[in-house]
């Protein structure tokens, strides 16, 4: 089963995974599901290895590499979770200060995945800060099943403001230039629209297939943003006509990019939703927007 590839899959298989990734439905269940696809040499195991994470081969900037300071700190989030643990990346080789970027995790705390965002980031020459929401459970509990379960016992709202005191804490960082975005995935695009939302001072927004805002709290957004979103996520996606009515009322300046034939997940490589010139091109463009507005 070792050759199984993406085109061996079919679209109902990737949409089942998004609906059991996002706690529509439990592990029993989603099984129970993926069994009707198991045709012939296909196995209900095989496609199960196939299509959930694999961390220990995807990771691309390992956690010691040596063009970065890349370590754990603590700091305050006091209308949030309290104390809240984050990876912070700074390169090496720093002239100057630097601006600085919060990468928010997906629906199921700081994994291996995001971790590698963040040194990603770093090495793009900003100083990265990556918080685990999970921290007052007891942090990202080793794997995403147990990691979204923790997840949907913290209250949205107030994970929101432990990113939004993740802002403050970098904002003020003694190497950071002052201007500060954020890029966040899934629940993370969420997170990263609300921050926009809610910081007036907030310098770039990029979210990856993220729930929109009310047209309401639309309105108050002042940050440029950058929206990814992915053509088969439907569930996402229903959401941005009125997001794009909203943004254009308001004057908002946003760019959005659709990326044709992609899944929900298509920027995180540890699954078979991954997309690789997808997530190479709207990376590029991150990266290119975070230079452009906060340098």
């Amino acid at each position: 089963m070792s050759q199984l590839k993406k085109e061996d899959i079919s679209q109902e298989v990737f949409d089942l995974y998004d609906d059991y990734a996002h706690n529509k439905m439990d592990r029993r269940q989603f099984v129970e599901k993926l069994s009707a696809y198991a045709v012939g040499s296909i196995t209900v195991g095989a496609l199960l290895s196939f299509i959930t994470p694999n961390y220990k081969s995807s990771i691309l900037v390992p956690q010691d590499h040596p063009a970065l300071d890349s370590k754990y700190i603590m700091y305050d989030s006091p209308k949030g979770g309290g104390t809240i643990k984050g990876l912070l990346s700074t390169p090496n080789e720093m002239q100057g200060k630097l601006p600085g970027v919060i990468v928010v995790h997906e629906n199921r705390g700081l994994n291996p995945y995001i971790e590698d965002v963040g040194r990603r980031t770093a090495l793009d020459g900003f100083i990265s800060l990556a918080p685990d929401a999970l921290t007052p459970l007891g942090g990202y509990p080793g794997n995403d099943d147990d990691g979204r379960e923790l997840q949907r016992k913290r209250d949205r709202n107030e994970m929101l403001e432990d990113f939004i005191a993740a802002f403050q804490y970098l904002k003020n960082h003694p190497d950071c230039n002052g201007k500060v975005g954020v890029v966040g995935f899934c629940f993370g695009g969420w997170i990263s629209n609300m921050m926009a939302v809610k910081l007036p001072d907030l310098s770039a927004a990029v979210p990856f297939y993220g729930g929109q805002p009310s047209a309401e709290e639309t309105a108050q957004i002042k940050a440029p943003l950058l929206l990814h979103y992915a053509e088969l996520d439907t569930r996402v996606n229903a959401g941005w006509e009125a997001y794009e009515v909203a943004l254009k009322t308001n004057n908002i300046d946003y760019t959005a990019h659709f990326y044709p034939g992609v899944n929900h997940g298509f920027h995180n490589n540890t699954t078979p939703r991954y997309d690789e010139a997808a997530a190479t091109l709207a990376w590029e463009r991150t990266i290119n927007f975070f230079k452009e507005k906060l340098i």
